[in-house]
């Protein structure tokens, strides 16, 4: 993919798809308020994110350097829309590493929404599904922040604060400008929402099921003892890999296998 330039360089023509702002509370939130004008595709991109939101209703720090962004995938399946989050985390692997070749084969996904490198996090993911669009279609609003060219010291966030996170700039040799990845994001995204679409394909060739085996060689949890924090309580036990719906499996005392739909998984 050739160079491109970046969103905010003055006289040269932006995608139709991409939407920038200045600067946005979040780029989510933009999108879903604006549901009537947003098309199948549309990309919301800012620079600065004031009130991200993460999972679990935590705020996503997003200081300079961070690449935020929201795509709208249209004429989604209701039915599929569970697993779309962990697939949005291979559309970012991919595009990352199509213009990283320093990430190469590297990147793992943290259940659900995370991607990791060297166990720590480069990218969080927030998939929202929305009332549609003008014409009734299922819709779902996939947030991305990606840290691309973020020092995190100088923007006095802690180790806690920003959870183990890493800047690709400090593990690439040459970091790709924003609209090349936003581009690369786009593609991705697009041919994930052909395989969790409405249209009539067979379960074996749709949402979740073509995608398992790399989601499983790219599972940064597997054969890890985890804890996952539910509403009341935390479970504890081995993670044992992910199956057809998206679920997190993990092995407990017995040799017991339990499936979790939602919960804060971290490794002990």
């Amino acid at each position: 993919m050739p160079a491109s330039p970046e969103p905010d360089r003055p006289n040269l023509p932006l995608p139709h798809w991409l939407h920038t702002l200045d600067t946005c509370p979040s780029t989510n939130s933009w999108a879903h308020a604006r549901a009537a004008k947003l098309h199948h595709g549309d990309a919301v991109f800012t620079k600065r994110q004031t009130s991200g939101r993460g999972q679990h209703g935590r705020t996503w720090h997003a200081p300079t350097g961070v690449l935020t962004v929201s795509f709208v995938l249209d004429n989604l399946n209701p039915n599929l829309l569970p697993g779309i989050s962990l697939a949005a985390g291979l559309a970012v692997i991919y595009a990352i590493e199509d213009l990283v070749p320093d990430c190469r084969d590297m990147l793992r996904l943290k259940w659900p929404n995370d991607v990791w490198i060297d166990r720590q996090k480069l990218a969080g993911i927030l998939c929202e599904a929305a009332n549609g669009n003008a014409l009734g279609k299922t819709r779902a609003v996939v947030g991305i922040g990606l840290n691309r060219c973020v020092d995190f010291a100088a923007a006095g966030l802690d180790a806690h604060a920003i959870g183990n996170a890493v800047s690709l700039h400090s593990i690439a040799s040459k970091v790709p400008d924003e609209l090349c990845l936003l581009a690369s994001l786009r593609h991705y995204l697009l041919e994930l929402a052909d395989m969790f679409s409405t249209t009539d394909k067979p379960a074996s060739k749709s949402g979740l099921a073509l995608l398992l085996p790399e989601l499983r060689r790219r599972d940064a949890l597997i054969g890890y003892p985890v804890a996952i924090e539910l509403s009341d309580k935390t479970i504890c036990g081995e993670a044992a890999g992910i199956d057809g719906c998206g679920r997190l499996l993990i092995r407990l005392e017995g040799d017991r296998i339990q499936a979790f739909t939602s919960g804060r998984v971290r490794l002990i």
